[in-house]
């Protein structure tokens, strides 16, 4: 029984996916990571502005007792950019594309390391390091093009494009399901039977105000209906424990993405906090066949046969009753 397990567990995950699908994964991610890291430069480089008394390393920053140099902390924000360039790329990605994930980790660590957590970035992070870690330049890259030059032949579909996607949707789904069950460790069904839900947004919105920051005038409004709450809070407690069953079914998967995009367009609405990677479809984007986004765009050809029956069919048109 184990054995057979397995071995459907290893079909399942090495299924073949053509390189074209993993290296437009690629594009998307690490396009959005770049340009993430762009925008975001001159805030992650304030950190080395901060009291050293503020530093309270996390994760694989623990190994620091001390803040780094501000030169250190910008020379790690310039390489993580250009690594990401390559990534983009798709440049010698072999070594650039651990090389990003990896500074992308630190980058986003140290930053965190001083105050409060952005867990917005998690996702990111980990499906990037997903997609390192595969063969995600064989198409669309740099390396596809010299390897086009250098004679070799075009990649087959195979297992080893497969994986990372299995992966990066493996981690989506993780995601979500830890996400429902904080709710039930924390709440228990009360998160969905009771105020909690309606209390947190405006909480958050009252907050907001306060402190003089963006809010959400929606959420200000919704609060004073008590009965909206309780099945908003089943549907997203729901949708989250529900998250793995994306991974056996193109249908359930298609309902999942939706429900959790959804999820995110409320709050956004109703407590102006915003997810932009899970809002823009990329966190979702490992669930669908991209490489027929290629053929969306070719005008169709129409062969000798279809322009035959075509001539026929104008004929007869013109044939009189």
């Amino acid at each position: 029984m184990m054995r057979r397990l397995l071995d459907r567990f290893d079909r399942a995950f090495f299924a073949e996916a053509p390189a074209e699908r993993l290296a437009i994964l690629r594009l998307l991610v690490g396009g959005f990571a770049l340009v993430y890291l762009c925008v975001r430069a001159v805030h992650l480089q304030r950190v080395g502005h901060l009291p050293p008394g503020s530093f309270r390393p996390i994760g694989v920053v623990s190994v620091l007792s001390a803040p780094l140099p501000l030169w250190a902390v910008r020379a790690l924000i310039g390489g993580a950019i250009a690594a990401g360039a390559a990534f983009v790329a798709g440049y010698r990605f072999r070594v650039t594309g651990p090389l990003f994930s990896a500074l992308l980790l630190w980058v986003l660590t140290y930053r965190n390391s001083w105050g409060m957590v952005f867990h917005t970035e998690n996702l990111l992070v980990l499906h990037v390091i997903a997609l390192s870690l595969g063969a995600a330049a064989d198409a669309f890259s740099l390396d596809a093009r010299a390897a086009r030059r250098a004679g070799v032949a075009p990649p087959a579909p195979d297992g080893r494009y497969g994986w990372p996607i299995r992966l990066f949707c493996a981690i989506t789904v993780t995601s979500y399901f830890i996400a429902g069950v904080t709710k039930l460790r924390n709440s228990g069904l009360d998160w969905a039977l009771s105020d909690i839900l309606r209390n947190y947004v405006a909480y958050d919105n009252v907050r907001k105000i306060a402190l003089g920051d963006t809010h959400s005038p929606l959420g200000g409004a919704l609060v004073r209906y008590r009965f909206l709450f309780p099945p908003l809070a089943l549907c997203s407690l729901a949708m989250e424990l529900g998250a793995p069953l994306a991974l056996f079914s193109r249908r359930i998967a298609v309902v999942f993405c939706g429900a959790a995009w959804l999820f995110h367009l409320g709050v956004l609405l109703t407590m102006a906090i915003l997810f932009p990677y899970p809002l823009l479809g990329i966190a979702f984007a490992g669930f669908f066949e991209l490489e027929k986004l290629r053929d969306l765009r070719r005008p169709r050809r129409a062969g000798p046969a279809s322009r035959t029956g075509a001539r026929e069919r104008l004929s007869q048109a013109r044939e009189p009753l």
